[in-house]
């Protein structure tokens, strides 16, 4: 799919609507808004980072129902991100999880198949483990390298860099970090596999994500690696169906990660999960934004199935 085409065919998002958690007002969008749903609700986890938030998931929603499908999609911003409240705390995943917990149990009310972006899985992970009979399905896509998921960070090294990170040193470089300049560069060596994807789109997105700085606190809580633990029984713990989307040209950050390749990845994932299969397709590390129609038409299949 060319980006300009989804740019020009899907310009409007569905209403902001909001609920409160721990006294924190959250965001989320329900589509459908025009028409009847069918089929199992989406729960969608989007990434952290620099003025990221629900709006990564737009192409993915156009592209869902441009297709004919019709079920309905809940889009949650996660406290810290977006329009959520941003407290000014150190995150953790089960932070994440539990708000997620509230939403499935006062918001939807049934169960859901979660899609979850990249390192965001200890989040779902967390969420299946505090309420397995409100998921039916789940769908990684990105997932981090398997010697990443599976190794624990120290907790002084955690909490020495959010030290670091939440300082004046840390709002210089949040500064920087938001600038168009800094998000190409990031963008084009670490999370897309071609440098014209990083368009117009993107860029502008996570800019006005990035605008209210408040937003740092999450960004440092991913970068202190809150989210780094040993995940390994938990993963083998899921008997939910799972599919693994990995892209062709997988990378990892983080340097544990960087030797093995998406073949390896996917069937790390795939030797430790239960019930699960495994799918290989074109892009990097955002493939939901990235290859939206290819990302659609691979899990469509198994959607349907759950």
């Amino acid at each position: 799919m060319q980006p300009s085409a989804v740019t020009n065919t899907f310009m409007t998002a569905s209403p902001t609507q909001f609920y409160t958690w721990q006294n924190y007002r959250c965001a989320y969008e329900h589509q459908p808004t025009n028409s009847t749903p069918e089929g199992i609700p989406l729960l969608l986890i989007h990434p952290i980072g620099v003025g990221l938030s629900r709006q990564f998931w737009r192409r993915f929603c156009h592209e869902w129902y441009n297709t004919g499908h019709q079920n309905p999609i809940y889009n949650p911003d996660l406290l810290g991100c977006g329009e959520s409240d941003m407290p000014h705390v150190a995150y953790i995943p089960s932070d994440w999880a539990r708000q997620l917990q509230y939403f499935l149990q006062t918001v939807v009310q049934k169960p859901v198949i979660v899609v979850v972006q990249g390192a965001l899985l200890p989040v779902a992970i967390e969420l299946i483990q505090k309420e397995p009979n409100l998921i039916t399905g789940l769908i990684l896509t990105g997932p981090p390298a398997w010697a990443v998921i599976t190794k624990q960070s120290p907790e002084w090294q955690q909490k020495l860099l959010w030290n670091i990170l939440d300082s004046p040193f840390g709002n210089a470089f949040y500064r920087y970090a938001r600038t168009p300049k800094f998000l190409t560069s990031f963008s084009t060596r670490q999370l897309f596999a071609s440098d014209d994807a990083v368009d117009a789109e993107w860029l502008n997105a996570l800019v006005a994500g990035a605008e209210n700085p408040e937003n740092r606190h999450a960004v440092f809580s991913f970068l202190a690696g809150f989210w780094r633990q040993n995940y390994s029984s938990a993963i083998a713990s899921i008997r939910q169906p799972t599919l693994v989307v990995v892209g062709e040209t997988a990378s990892s950050i983080s340097q544990e990660g960087k030797k093995e390749t998406p073949d390896e990845r996917l069937a790390d994932y795939l030797a430790c999960l239960p019930q699960s299969r495994g799918i290989k397709m074109n892009g990097r590390n955002v493939l939901p934004y990235e290859s939206t129609a290819e990302f659609v038409a691979a899990i469509a299949p198994f959607i349907n199935e759950c």
